[in-house]
């Protein structure tokens, strides 16, 4: 066996596909962590807030956490689908222009429309799990500490943003850090919904090492791509390990 220091790292950071991969793994974790952040936020205060149906909503939201990122693709793989689902609705409506999805090139500023598709089906299947832990952390709120706030006069949005978010806080690091660290090592979403897409347009590191090393057969450069990936996911669960053991410490 001959040792070549870092010629592998540096071959992949020239690679087009690679820098591609990076780029549409910082788009599609920065656009899912704010949509479930958001949108699970926004959903467990309107079920906070003694909506009707609340049980019946809470299992609605709660229902596509259950399936597996290869059934969500292969279920928004016909909704997005050129041929069926929302294209089709858009011609029973009377529009002639289909759009591509998953499958169009366009690109803007970096960032490829194709990544779309990816990101409503992720958001969509982890919206509930967002949810589910921002109503915990509202339902644990001590109702005085609400009260009191409006007897003194604070507002709905002041009581929100001076109190509920502040309370919040370590729930919203949680959820960005469980979800940041699923984004960073996507691969069975993307394999069961669009694969790598025309020009890498919906590629990511994790196919990249799986053509790389199962179908390529170089296991060198896979196990180069299989650690970049290790310290991405790094770089997000340390922070949150230390903060938490500070605290515990404390």
């Amino acid at each position: 066996m001959t040792s070549v220091g870092f010629e592998n790292y540096a071959r992949l950071f020239e690679s087009q596909r690679f820098q591609t991969d990076i780029r549409n793994t910082i788009f599609f974790t920065l656009f899912f962590l704010v949509i479930c952040i958001v949108g699970g936020f926004f959903l467990s205060y309107l079920l906070y807030s003694k909506l009707r149906g609340e049980s019946f909503l809470r299992t609605i939201y709660l229902f596509p956490l259950s399936l597996s990122f290869v059934v969500t693709g292969v279920l928004w793989r016909w909704i997005f689908s050129p041929e069926v689902g929302i294209n089709s609705l858009f011609r029973m409506m009377g529009f002639k222009a289909t759009f591509g999805w998953f499958t169009s090139t366009y690109s803007f500023m970096g960032f490829n429309v194709a990544l779309i598709a990816l990101i409503i089906a992720a958001s969509w299947q982890y919206l509930g799990y967002t949810m589910a832990m921002f109503l915990a952390g509202l339902r644990g709120i001590p109702d005085q500490l609400i009260e009191s706030a409006q007897i003194d006069g604070a507002g709905e949005l002041a009581t929100m943003w001076y109190i509920i978010l502040p309370i919040i806080k370590p729930i919203t690091f949680s959820a960005m850090i469980v979800l940041g660290h699923i984004s960073l090592k996507i691969f069975d979403l993307a394999y069961a919904m669009t694969g790598k897409g025309p020009a890498f347009v919906t590629d990511f590191p994790g196919l990249f090492m799986f053509e790389t090393t199962f179908r390529g057969n170089h296991y060198a450069e896979g196990a180069a791509i299989s650690i970049i990936m290790l310290i991405l996911v790094a770089v997000v669960i340390i922070p949150y390990l230390y903060s938490t053991l500070r605290r515990d410490s404390e």
